[in-house]
């Protein structure tokens, strides 16, 4: 399950600090940092020093008042070798250039450390964070000071805004289509370690329970190759499985994969429904049914977040800032 680390993270340095240091004004040290005239060189020259001294740096969204620059975004994503995450970037980065914003994209999936890692990278570069952050979304934010960040995927009020997901609502829709399927030996398979289910995973037992419904969990890595694996074993512990969930569709790819090892039909002997609803679903064999998201509108209503925070016309963490979004259940030839 989603949970939250903030952690004992220091207080970001400010203008204000770099000014009560330097025993100047507040926009002497805008000056300063931005080589504008008006100020003497020895002046100047003191101030960055100080800055650099107490870790401060400008804020772009502060520079672009300045000089006039374009807003930067920075989106930081896990693993762009899953296709639901360029399907995002792309919603994000469509929406973002509408606007004439720049987008900078960091891929932290592939040993480039944390989703933390990512937004001290992007932090010089940009005004505001989009992104799946993770057990980090807190300290991002405090990384960033003022400057918002829209977190996808986590509870609210960790972050300036975010957008989250109905997950137990797309559990029972997948648990009531398997159920009045008739399949009544139904199986899970959560993305992560076998000791802590995901939120998703949280969801979908709770809806199994309140449906009376008994379920077979099974765990695998977040890829296609890790849920064939974990389909095949699962299946010969539990050979009687005849309807089965999936934690994305690109799991679901490697299910289909294993059950078909195993001579077993989709979906005459076992249905099978995947979540997120990427285009990779249209092109497997049978085509898959999933818990589709819009990505062009998870995308958009991100970006539309971000410009309410970045205007002012959303104050951070104020009713508003955070939505919940639904899956739609979409049905193809698995199940």
């Amino acid at each position: 399950m989603s949970s939250s680390f903030p952690g004992p993270t220091a207080k970001r340095a400010t203008i204000l600090d770099v000014a009560a240091a330097a025993g100047v004004s507040r926009q002497t040290v805008t000056r300063a940092m931005n080589d504008m005239p008006g100020i003497k060189q020895e002046t100047r020259e003191r101030v960055q020093e100080l800055a650099r001294e107490l870790g401060y740096t400008p804020s772009r969204y502060a520079k672009g008042l300045v000089q006039g620059a374009h807003t930067a975004v920075g989106l930081a994503i896990p693993d762009l070798t899953n296709p639901y995450f360029p399907a995002f970037a792309s919603s994000v980065v469509e929406m973002a250039t509408l606007r004439g914003w720049n987008v900078v994209v960091d891929d932290f999936g592939h040993g480039s450390g944390s989703s933390l890692d990512a937004v001290e990278r992007l932090s010089p570069q940009v005004d505001a964070v989009i992104g799946y952050l993770g057990p980090h979304a807190a300290e991002a934010q405090a990384l960033l000071g003022r400057r918002p960040v829209v977190v996808l995927d986590e509870p609210p009020g960790l972050t300036a805004g975010g957008i989250s997901f109905d997950y137990p609502y797309a559990a029972r829709l997948a648990l009531e289509r398997l159920s009045a399927m008739g399949r009544t030996r139904l199986a899970y398979l959560d993305a992560g370690p076998a000791e802590q289910l995901s939120a998703r995973g949280s969801a979908v037992s709770r809806a199994a329970e309140e449906l009376g419904i008994e379920l077979t969990v099974a765990h695998a890595l977040d890829s296609a190759e890790g849920a064939r694996d974990a389909v095949g074993a699962m299946l010969a512990a539990f050979p009687g499985v005849d309807g089965l969930l999936v934690f994305n569709d690109l799991m679901a790819a490697g299910a289909l994969k294993a059950l078909a090892a195993s001579g077993r039909s989709v979906p005459g002997d076992c249905a099978v429904i995947g979540m997120d609803g990427i285009p990779l679903g249209t092109l497997l064999t049978p085509e898959l049914t999933t818990l589709s998201l819009d990505l062009r509108d998870v995308g958009r209503a991100a970006v539309d977040l971000l410009d309410g925070l970045l205007t002012g016309a959303l104050p951070q963490r104020s009713a508003g800032t955070h939505l919940t979004l639904r899956h739609e259940l979409v049905i193809r030839a698995s199940a």
